[in-house]
């Protein structure tokens, strides 16, 4: 009878002569323990073939300008991501779909000027936000809104408008403020005469003047219906109006000639 020989050390030697691939890491970038960094490579898109176990992304320094929809691989254990100094102009709102575990986000740095809420609402588990140093004039209080975990919001160095459009982000700001960090930086850049004054020195009565415009749909209906008539009552009157200076002519006419002689 012939010898058996267990598949178990043939199966180690074959392990040994050929080890399991290695995770993916993009040309471009180093990698080394979960850690991906691809700072300063000229990049201009996001690379695609990131590893599923990254946990660190560094993209600062590069040429992006534009995150599109769904702009990374699904990164289930990615922490941090790191975007500062590139040209960031617009953020799409699915761009950052399957990052549910980032902590961290720095888009400081760049030329963003309109964010949405949307955009953010993947991120649940975000604890960090840097916006600072963009073409913010104003932002919607639902951005951090959007953010359940969020500790710590950077916006400091932005060319804020300190109009009654800023007063939705201020109140945010006013019940937030443990939450804001560098507030001695949140200056206005516009009008004129409020440039560099800090935007957490306002009060109550700074916005005095500021009124809720928004119209229901019952203002609506309202207007619609008082409206045309309005109109067609003002047409009446005049014509009345007009009637009455007409007859009163006439009778004074009349008058005048039964007193010739």
């Amino acid at each position: 009878m012939g010898c058996w020989i267990a598949p178990g050390p043939m199966l180690a030697l074959l392990l040994l002569l050929c080890p399991p691939p290695s995770p993916a890491c993009p040309a471009a970038c180093r990698c080394s323990s979960g850690e991906v960094d691809c700072s300063e490579r000229g990049l201009r898109e996001v690379p695609w073939s990131l590893s599923t176990n990254t946990s660190t992304l560094w993209l600062g320094y590069n040429f992006i300008t534009v995150l599109g929809p769904r702009s990374f691989p699904p990164l289930a254990g990615l922490r941090l991501l790191s975007l500062l100094h590139n040209r960031l102009e617009l953020i799409h709102s699915r761009a950052l779909l399957g990052l549910g575990a980032l902590q961290e986000l720095d888009l400081s740095h760049n030329h963003l000027s309109v964010l949405t809420p949307e955009t953010f609402v993947p991120l649940t588990s975000l604890a960090t936000l840097n916006l600072g140093s963009n073409r913010l004039g104003e932002l919607e209080p639902g951005v951090p809104g959007a953010l359940p975990q969020l500790q710590a919001l950077l916006l400091q160095d932005n060319p804020w408008v300190c109009s009654c459009s800023i007063l939705p982000l201020w109140r945010w700001l006013s019940h937030n403020r443990e939450k804001v960090r560098e507030k001695s930086l949140l200056l206005c850049r516009a009008p004129e005469q409020l440039n560099k004054y800090p935007i957490m020195a306002f009060g109550d009565e700074s916005f005095r003047q500021c009124q809720d415009t928004s119209l229901s749909p019952q203002h609506y209906i309202a207007f619609f219906i008082i409206g045309p008539f309005s109109f067609i009552a003002s047409i009446f009157f005049c014509t009345f109006l007009g009637s009455l200076v007409v007859f009163y002519h006439s009778l004074r006419r009349e008058s005048h000639c039964w007193r010739r002689p």
